[in-house]
């Protein structure tokens, strides 16, 4: 009698992720693997890998792959955030003692061949302890916990990505001494130089300037099954929107993570740095944004926020979804814009906003409304958020926030055509100001738990520390523009 896999044993598969797995298992002994990356996001965002051979892959296949948990002890520059080394690591968590392992589960719906590495396989791991429960801070297990209560009311969210990041030529060709930190401090970036001038919005000639760079990412996101929609030349220098078409949101969070990773490791190899810092500190580079679409349907695929009269933009459910953002738009800033450079955006007449604002079809609020009465695509643009957003918990975020709105009947109020004059509550003006917001939030609490919470808050707040000492200690006085503390700390890792 064989005893059963970690998988069998904790039931921690579909039906249909069981048949893709056999699959699998045949598919990579035919591909000429050396090794595949078992990926998951960290606290941040970021992909974190390990690289495993063939027979250690379709032995994760069965039993998972173990990793440590340090990644998700780590904030913005490495900087061990908790006790991990007392009981209960820092966090009062018994089974946190001792930076544990974790074990990683591949979800085989997530494999993807890697067209720019040959050998090279890559597919997304669930975090589990070695008990089979699962790992308390996943981003993506906080998403589908969300997306289990959308479920229960037969609805599902959808979401389309409208990302905005900078191409950049690197001019340095090589690393020194200045270039390499330590936990808690990260080392200056290579220098880079602007493919084009800027400042010429949807310039045919200056976007032609990156087309080479432009056309390879697209070649490799159809390789890859990203659902690329357009390619547009911003507004400053280098800086590029990628759009891509709706998915459902546990999808469209997973290949937003791909998709920064998988651009930053194209351009690199291309001699170009890609960043999705929000405002990088280098002259006249104007702030990027990830503005959220977003919708909800039933389990046929209709569409939700869809009205039926005539002359309405969003359905009575829509309205009061749209309520909840509006009412919770403080504390869900904290996962919409999670870096101390993300609130240098937020600034009047910035095609960001300031405030807690909606409107249909305007730039300038937090909360922009496209569709109407007949249009299947109506739909929730939130404008709030920076392209170095977590996927996963911006989009759980929303499901909070809209959730409350549903189930309180919450009024978001009258549209706001003069979104910088509205009598509305301002966004918080720093990640400091976020934190305090949402630690104060108990419909984030009671939905994401105080476990999660807490642990989110103490992990930001040291990066937020950090910056604060920097500033004591270098006689910096804080303003409008981005300084090298910034610079140093998000340019490279996002």
């Amino acid at each position: 009698m064989t005893t059963p896999s970690f998988i069998e044993r904790h039931g921690l598969w579909t039906d249909a992720q069981r048949r893709q797995a056999d699959e699998l298992k045949a598919r990579v002994g035919k591909e000429n693997l050396q090794f595949v990356r078992l990926a998951w996001a960290d606290p941040h965002g970021a992909s974190r890998a390990k690289a495993v051979t063939v027979p250690a892959f379709i032995g994760a296949l069965e039993d998972g792959y173990n990793i440590n948990v340090a990644t998700t002890t780590l904030d913005s520059a490495n900087a061990r955030t908790f006790a991990s080394f007392t009981r209960g690591g820092g966090m009062g968590l018994p089974e946190m003692t001792g930076s544990p392992n974790l074990t990683i589960v591949p979800d085989p719906a997530t494999f993807r061949v890697l067209p720019w590495a040959p050998g090279l396989g890559w597919v997304l791991c669930d975090e589990y302890f070695n008990s089979g429960v699962p790992f308390h801070f996943s981003p993506r297990h906080v998403l589908r916990r969300q997306l289990r209560r959308l479920a229960d009311k037969g609805m599902t969210l959808v979401a389309g990505l409208e990302i905005e990041w900078y191409l950049l030529r690197v001019v340095e060709d090589r690393l020194g001494e200045e270039h390499i930190g330590a936990p808690g401090l990260r080392g200056r970036p290579l220098r880079t130089a602007p493919p084009e001038p800027g400042y010429s919005y949807h310039s045919e000639s200056n976007m032609d300037l990156m087309q080479p760079v432009l056309s390879a990412l697209a070649q490799a996101f159809a390789q890859l099954d990203l659902p690329l929609r357009s390619v547009e030349n911003e507004w400053g220098p280098g800086q590029v929107e990628c759009t891509f078409a709706p998915r459902d949101a546990l999808t469209a969070a997973d290949n937003l993570l791909l998709f920064r990773t998988a651009t930053k490791q194209l351009c690199r190899r291309m001699g170009h740095a890609a960043t999705f810092m929000c405002r990088p500190g280098l002259k006249g580079y104007y702030s990027s944004g990830w503005h959220l679409h977003q919708s909800l349907t039933d389990t046929g695929g209709r569409n939700l926020f869809m009205p039926e009269p005539a002359g309405e933009v969003l359905s009575r459910l829509g309205h009061a979804f749209l309520g909840g953002l509006m009412q919770h738009a403080a504390p869900a800033t904290a996962f919409a814009t999670p870096t101390v450079n993300g609130y240098r955006r937020f600034r009047p007449n910035s095609l960001a906003p300031d405030r807690a604002t909606w409107c249909y079809d305007h730039r300038g609020v937090m909360i922009r409304v496209l569709g109407g009465a007949g249009d299947p695509a109506t739909r929730l643009e939130n404008r709030v958020g920076e392209p170095a957003a977590n996927p996963y918990l911006y989009m759980a975020s929303q499901i909070v926030a809209g959730l409350d709105g549903i189930e309180n009947t919450l009024d978001p109020g009258p549209p706001d055509d003069e979104p910088y004059a509205a009598q509305r509550p301002l966004l918080p003006k720093s990640l400091m100001e976020a934190l305090d917001a949402l630690e104060s939030a108990p419909v984030f609490r009671h939905a994401l738990g105080d476990v999660f919470i807490d642990y989110f808050l103490k992990l930001k707040r040291n990066e937020a520390g950090r910056f604060q000492r920097w500033l004591a200690d270098n006689g910096v006085v804080d303003s409008d523009e981005t300084t090298e503390w910034e610079q140093n700390e998000y340019f490279d890792f996002f």
